[in-house]
This record gives C-alpha cells, sequence and structure tokens, in this order.
C-alpha cells in the first residue's frame, strides 16, 4: 500500500494504517540500552517495550535523557499509555498519536500483543510507514 493519506482513511481500521515492521526493546532493557538505541539513528521517536511479544509500555528520548542511573531497567519509567486496538477506525489510531509528542500510538491486541503502531508523518497529513 501506498503511504496512505490521512484524508483518504473512510473505512479503513488501525491495522490498515499500522507500520507493522518496527523495532521493539525487550522489557529488561537498561535506561542506558534506551538511551543507546536511539542514538543509532535520529529519525527513532519513541521506544517500544515487550515482554513476551506482549506490550509491556514505551519511552521517549526526552524521558531516558533525563534519567540519571543508565542501569536503572527502562520498564520502570516506561509509560503503558494509551494504545489502540487493530480493528479500531484509522480515524482514531491518527486521533489518539496526535494527542503524543511523538505523533505515535501502539497497536495492542485484545490478548496485550504488540501488532505495530500508528504514525502520523511530520506535515500531519499522512501516515508514517503505510509503503
Amino acid at each position: 500500500m501506498p503511504r496512505t493519506k490521512i484524508s483518504q482513511t473512510e473505512g479503513l481500521t488501525a491495522r490498515s494504517v499500522m507500520h507493522a515492521q518496527f523495532t521493539a526493546m525487550p522489557a529488561t532493557a537498561t535506561i542506558g540500552d534506551v538511551r543507546e538505541w536511539f542514538a543509532t539513528s535520529a529519525s527513532r521517536r519513541v521506544a517500544f517495550l515487550i515482554d513476551d511479544e506482549r506490550y509491556a509500555g514505551s519511552l521517549t528520548p526526552a524521558q531516558v535523557a533525563d534519567e540519571g542511573d543508565p542501569a536503572r531497567p527502562a520498564v520502570e519509567l516506561a509509560e503503558q499509555g494509551t494504545t489502540v486496538a487493530p480493528d479500531a477506525p484509522a480515524t482514531t489510531g491518527r486521533d489518539l498519536a496526535l494527542l503524543t509528542s511523538s505523533r505515535r500510538v501502539p497497536v495492542v491486541d485484545d490478548g496485550g500483543r504488540l501488532l505495530g503502531v500508528v504514525a502520523v508523518t511530520s506535515d500531519l497529513q499522512s501516515f508514517c510507514g503505510t509503503g
């Protein structure tokens, strides 16, 4: 599917517009691990933590930058925050993503499994990663 324009999502679900090829870190990662992960790419805006494929929380670069102890478990600082169900309307995913500083919201199924991420482009016109 080419990059999906937000204006063309009528009838689509969060699953239809989510980015399914993403990197998640294990829930055992430390703050130092997350900092290092962010340092390897300037385009990374949120780190998702998983525990046996189940969503354990997320962190932004700002959250880990202010934490003094690099050995602290990242999951202790992670926010579980808002998630979107895969069958929710794409517009719900958009609205929830726009409420975050990273413009991203995790797509989580009823069992808590992290399936993907709904991400909105910086120009707020399209969904990222749907191409």
